[in-house]
């Protein structure tokens, strides 16, 4: 049985969302997100060795970081499920969205968080705040151009969609505004409507 090590609101959502999407049995290891267990010397020594999640087990195998652990479940586990052919004309778009979300809206993601809710009041600054959140439209531009005339960002739902659209309903979440991008807005609606995210965002 596979084990996912997991907290709400964290990037271990992606990963529920894509074992739910596979129809995967797994164990839950939940905390709650900056729970003070996962800074102690046993979960980094045993779990992850910077007190993070998520992490997940497969019998004698152990992976974190969100991204690479989608691609050990979609290599071992997959059967060809949820990622286009190497040879397909979408394989290069499904590599760059795959990819994009840490590369280029996560880190904008993670500077607003720090700013309005990490950070205690008086350490906050409300122009990187500001900052973040104008970097993070920008980033998100492009996403919204990819999906013109089309549901998902490379062919089929895939991971990639996992990945990029996640960051994406973060953004949402945090009150960036979509309304002058109607492709990434209809787009998000579509994504938080498929029952294996519901059931992952629930957890």
């Amino acid at each position: 049985m596979l084990k996912l090590y997991f907290a709400p609101r964290s990037r271990a959502v992606r990963v529920a969302w894509l074992l739910e999407e596979m129809g995967l049995g797994y164990d839950l290891v939940s905390y709650a997100l900056g729970d003070p267990a996962m800074r102690s010397a046993d979960f980094r020594e045993q779990v992850h060795p910077v007190g993070r999640v998520p992490v997940l087990v497969d019998g004698d195998v152990q992976v974190m970081e969100s991204g690479a652990i989608l691609e050990y479940l979609l290599t071992r586990h997959g059967d060809g499920r949820f990622r286009p052919l190497p040879d397909s004309a979408d394989y290069p778009a499904y590599l760059q969205w795959l990819h994009y979300s840490e590369g280029m809206i996560m880190p904008q993601v993670n500077s607003y968080m720090v700013e309005t809710f990490f950070l205690p009041p008086e350490r906050r600054s409300e122009v990187h705040a500001k900052r973040a959140a104008k970097l993070m439209g920008q980033m998100l531009v492009p996403v919204d151009a990819a999906l013109q005339g089309r549901d998902y960002l490379a062919g089929d739902f895939s991971a990639a969609d996992i990945m990029t659209g996640s960051a994406a309903i973060s953004a949402k979440g945090i009150g960036i505004d979509m309304s002058d991008m109607p492709h990434l807005s209809a787009y998000v609606a579509r994504l938080t409507a498929r029952p294996a995210y519901e059931k992952a965002a629930a957890l």
